[in-house]
């Protein structure tokens, strides 16, 4: 489904007055600049020509901002790339931890005090459960991806993780499978554990940061009405191998708020998306929302300047990787996969139009002048 409207579109139209009227951070100024220019003269690019038949096509080149629908294809091509080394032959299982909305809060006072505290409830969680001997009594690694957004581009924090089914032994002697095919960790224990932990760690980050506590109004209710909650951690059925699981890494690694093809229509005034309602069945729905107010809740996940979103941890910790995975295989019996053949980056695309020739640069543009939306 493709309505025609971009997301560069919306913000050219309406984020000059916006940025005017409200007060933003400096990573939302510049992704509202960077998306406003995407793919646009005022970034230069290159024209191209086949070698067969002579079809010539204007190529603006893109933003590259993590924010920007537009420019995370390739960025996800090149991560999966890489990841493809690192895939061990057991099956994977994915768990999904979330919050209570009253701690939607602190996330808005503090985003990087939040979300690092979040990611680091998460890994406890996840390898001290795993490493007690009632469960599975190993050593586990695990992929954590942060996104921040529901559907209808709410505050929604929420942590994905990929965890391969097993791990080392205490000892780390032997690789130690999950017990059981379709389960991996007991997800009320897990609620549970890390509703205690999350809590505790906010607890502590108020007590040391007297600027993040005076940004949270009613900061001590806020966390009585989360404790008072059951917190759902969620375990979907494990994926079947490697192939499966760079599946689901394509489909939530770089996805951002909203892909453009959810965008339905914007007559300057209101944007039209559609969203899922996971209350109702997975029904596809449509939201009208001002224009305004669209472009607020997508501010809303514009991430602080240089936070990692992708992280690793347990022994697919970064520091330890590659020597733990070949341990790993050692252990189970099996070699690494084959190394992608590397890619070269003068390879020219096949021409669109005859589908012959070759598209080759013949001309490079510089970057125009633009009246787009100032990054100061």
């Amino acid at each position: 489904m493709s309505s025609g409207v971009s997301l560069g579109e919306i913000v050219r139209r309406i984020g000059p007055r916006y940025e005017q009227s409200h007060r933003l951070t400096r990573p939302q100024r510049r992704a509202l600049r960077a998306i406003s220019l995407c793919r646009t003269p005022a970034l230069g690019g290159h024209l191209d020509q086949c070698t067969h038949c002579g079809f010539r096509h204007m190529v603006w080149h893109s933003c590259r901002n993590r924010h920007c629908p537009r420019c995370q294809a390739e960025a996800r091509k090149r991560w999966l790339e890489e990841r493809k080394s690192e895939l061990l032959p057991v099956p994977y299982f994915h768990v999904v931890f979330t919050v209570p909305d009253s701690l939607n809060a602190f996330a808005l006072a503090g985003p990087r005090q939040f979300y690092d505290i979040l990611f680091a409830a998460v890994r406890e969680t996840l390898l001290v459960i795993a490493a007690d001997r009632k469960h599975l009594g190993a050593r586990i690694g695990a992929l954590a991806v942060l996104h921040t957004w529901g559907q209808t581009l709410t505050l929604h924090p929420h942590v994905h993780c990929v965890v391969p089914a097993g791990g080392f032994s205490l000892d780390g002697s032997r690789w130690l499978h999950a017990k059981r095919r379709n389960f991996f960790l007991p997800v009320r224990v897990l609620g549970r554990y890390f509703r205690r932990r999350l809590m505790e760690m906010l607890r502590q980050a108020l007590r040391n940061d007297t600027t993040f506590r005076s940004r949270v109004e009613g900061a001590v209710d806020l966390l009585s009405q989360a404790a008072g909650k059951e917190w759902v951690v969620y375990a979907k059925r494990p994926f079947g191998g490697p192939a499966q699981v760079l599946s689901y890494l394509a489909a939530y690694t770089h996805r951002i708020a909203i892909s453009e093809r959810r965008l339905l229509s914007f007559d300057g005034e209101h944007v039209r998306f559609f969203y899922k309602d996971y209350r109702d069945g997975d029904r596809e729905k449509e939201l009208d929302l001002d224009a305004d107010e669209f472009l607020r809740r997508y501010l809303l996940h514009v991430l602080p300047e240089r936070f990692v979103r992708i992280r690793h941890f347990g022994f697919l910790a970064n520091r330890m990787r590659s020597q733990s995975l070949t341990l790993a295989r050692e252990q189970l019996g099996t070699d690494a996969p084959p190394s992608a053949e590397p890619k070269r980056d003068d390879a020219a695309p096949r021409c669109p139009c005859c589908h012959i020739g070759k598209m080759i640069t013949i001309e490079s543009i510089e970057p125009q002048p633009t009246e787009a939306i100032d990054s100061s």
